[in-house]
């Protein structure tokens, strides 16, 4: 016989907001004239630098990922890779993922990036798009993420005359 799997209070409000929490959610914050807003600001974006963006926003994890209590960073790394946000020339693709349920934020830079900004610089960005989502503005929020995402990636990678096709998608991904 097999222990069982002892649950804090909090991890059993997480999984209850995590059950709770569906793809209705997902077209309430983000409805599809958000995500055609948000899309056209990364094609606008990445026609100013040689990096490139992916918005990706998910309602909840399913019961496994949370019994397992995966944590939404370790999330967005396994989105980032199902992605292949990393599949760039300059490795330096940036995902933005939002975890609904967790209202939760996070960046995943590629190496080529990573090495070159500040970790609190990521963690600062987030903090403006929670900003943002606190008041319910949600298209603003991830309008001012990208925005700065584009400012890094112009100082860093700046357009490049023979910059090949888009790579990534820059349609937002609903997971």
């Amino acid at each position: 016989m097999s222990p069982s799997i002892q649950q804090s209070p909090m991890d059993m409000m997480r999984i209850f907001r995590h059950l709770m929490t569906g793809q209705s959610t997902v077209k309430q914050t983000f409805p599809p004239a958000t995500l055609t807003v948000i899309e056209q600001a990364i094609a606008q974006s990445e026609t100013t630098h040689a990096g490139e963006i992916v918005f990706a926003v998910e309602a909840s994890l399913d019961l496994s990922r949370l019994i397992k209590n995966q944590s939404v960073r370790d999330r967005a790394i396994d989105v980032f890779s199902l992605l292949r946000v990393w599949d760039t020339e300059y490795n330096n693709g940036m995902l933005i993922y939002v975890l609904l349920a967790d209202h939760n934020i996070e960046i995943v830079a590629d190496r080529g990036i990573h090495t070159k900004v500040d970790p609190a610089t990521w963690e600062a960005i987030c903090h403006t798009m929670k900003n943002a989502f606190s008041h319910k503005q949600f298209e603003q929020g991830v309008l001012a993420g990208i925005e700065q995402l584009t400012q890094i990636l112009q100082e860093h990678f700046p357009a490049v005359a023979d910059k090949k096709e888009n790579t990534l998608p820059d349609k937002p991904v609903v997971l």
